[in-house]
């Protein structure tokens, strides 16, 4: 039994340490390709964004760290976590496929869409696009996670009486 709990322990120790792997390396070449980064060339800062002042550009760095790890971490949902909502999830496939793809989109869209503002700048329809590719986007996952959440609930009502 001990044995037994031990490979479960280190089969899962394993499976997490692919995922933080994973998403540290993805979160490190997204960070140094980002605008501003030494690898950002292709998506350099528009001249219509004001430089940083003072404490803005120490919380900017912050809000790109975080936008990093979470789109490595999306990545990394989406290479590895597919199995994991399969086996989780009581819905029909499609489903459970619109769950998976909106958990990793509300992930890993929030690096390329900052990105794309900066580069971007002020010009409208530049804007226009951002906003609606990645904002409808994630109200579609949004909608999707609420009602697979609301079947779930339906489906735990039904199973209790």
């Amino acid at each position: 039994m001990q044995t037994e709990s031990k490979a479960i322990t280190n089969g899962t120790t394993r499976r997490w340490l692919k995922w933080l792997i994973v998403t540290l390396v993805l979160a490190v070449i997204a960070f140094v390709a980002s605008p501003n980064g030494p690898l950002g060339t292709f998506w350099r800062p528009s001249a219509e964004v004001p430089a940083p002042a003072g404490v803005q550009l120490p919380l900017l760095i912050l809000l790109n760290i975080a936008e990093v790890i979470t789109f490595g971490l999306g990545v990394s949902f989406l290479i590895f976590g597919y199995p994991l909502v399969r086996s989780t999830l009581p819905a029909s496939k499609g489903l459970t496929f619109a769950v998976y793809l909106s958990i990793g989109w509300l992930l890993a869209n929030w690096w390329p869409h900052d990105s794309l503002h900066v580069a971007n700048g002020l010009e409208l329809n530049g804007l226009i696009a951002i906003e609606y590719v990645f904002h409808i986007t994630l109200m579609i996952a949004g909608v999707i996670l609420a009602y697979f959440f609301m079947a779930l609930l339906r489906q735990q009502a039904m199973q209790s009486r």
